[in-house]
């Protein structure tokens, strides 16, 4: 389900204060990275994700992955980290606002 406007705002909202929990590093996205990825989601359900790759395009590449590969929702990007949610169904943690 795609994330609305006002949902979007909350969530940057909350993101803002917290610090990458996956950094992704030279090794790029592996399968590692993305059992992790998955976990951290299932856990917090809203994180920040540290891309070291070299350039603008391939941080891109690297979000589209993620997004495809964990059916998260990119939040927001500012140069180097983008932040992700996935809706844990079993055990909400965040309570999203409703149009």
């Amino acid at each position: 389900m795609p994330l609305t406007k006002k949902q979007i705002r909350q969530l940057k909202s909350l993101v803002h204060h917290l610090n990458p929990v996956v950094i992704i590093g030279q090794n790029g996205l592996t399968e590692a990275v993305f059992n992790e990825l998955d976990i951290t989601l299932n856990t917090h359900e809203l994180i920040k994700v540290r891309l070291n790759a070299g350039d603008r395009e391939e941080r891109r590449e690297m979000i589209v992955q993620i997004c495809d590969r964990c059916n998260a929702e990119l939040v927001q990007t500012i140069g180097h980290v983008a932040a992700f949610f996935r809706r844990n169904a079993d055990k909400p943690v965040i309570s999203l606002v409703q149009d």
